[in-house]
């Protein structure tokens, strides 16, 4: 798509200087930039892991919620990996970007130590962000987030979509699903084998670089 189709084209820089090809919570938040100053409901973005569509949902105060068309989730065969505490059994998923999703029934003591370590497994060659995921009900989880160069916080958009594309092809949760997480809940559905995620993206302020 030529440049003058797009509405925005981003990079996404993590908290340790590394490039990752996209944030689904980054992205949403460039979109209620550009919605807020021109006024568009539907924004296509460009990121290192391709197209993607915002649509405004809804519209508050300095609160959009928009949902966005993330693609295609690949969910991998599971598989074990033995950490010095213990064996550690996880799905892969990328959402254009790599994930490890594992299902517990309650989020371990010093999770983040295990998701360091599971970071540092041969089997990903590019890094990999961690989830783990405890079910609540037919159609809710909960996850905690450690993401590749900046560690363990407290949502993930991409993480949200890895999390339910895994549950939901493990049988756990039906589609659409909530995904609850420190920082808020969002909602992920899957359609015609595509990926929506769906939360609100709130401007707090502006700012000025000066290259």
């Amino acid at each position: 798509m030529a440049a003058r189709d797009l509405d925005a084209r981003i990079r996404l820089i993590n908290a340790d200087g590394s490039e990752a090809e996209i944030s689904g919570n980054g992205t949403r938040c460039v979109a209620a930039y550009l919605a807020a100053n021109s006024g568009s409901r539907h924004l296509k973005i460009a990121t290192d892991a391709g197209l993607k569509h915002c649509e405004l949902i809804s519209h508050s105060g300095v609160t959009f919620e928009f949902e966005t068309e993330m693609g295609r989730a690949e969910v991998g065969e599971p598989f074990t990996i033995i950490t010095g505490n213990g064996e550690m059994k996880g799905t892969p998923v990328s959402t254009g970007n790599p994930h490890y999703v594992t299902f517990v029934e309650n989020f371990p003591p010093a999770w983040q130590a295990k998701a360091v370590e599971i970071q540092k497994d041969a089997a990903f060659k590019a890094g990999v962000n961690v989830e783990f995921v405890r079910m609540k009900d037919a159609s809710t989880i909960e996850v905690r987030f450690f993401e590749r160069g900046a560690g363990e916080t407290l949502s993930s958009g991409t993480g949200s979509c890895a999390s339910a594309a895994a549950a939901i092809a493990a049988g756990l949760v039906k589609s659409p699903v909530t995904v609850d997480a420190q920082g808020g809940s969002q909602t992920v559905r899957l359609q015609e084998g595509k990926v929506f995620l769906r939360g609100p993206a709130q401007l707090i302020c502006y700012g000025t670089l000066f290259a």
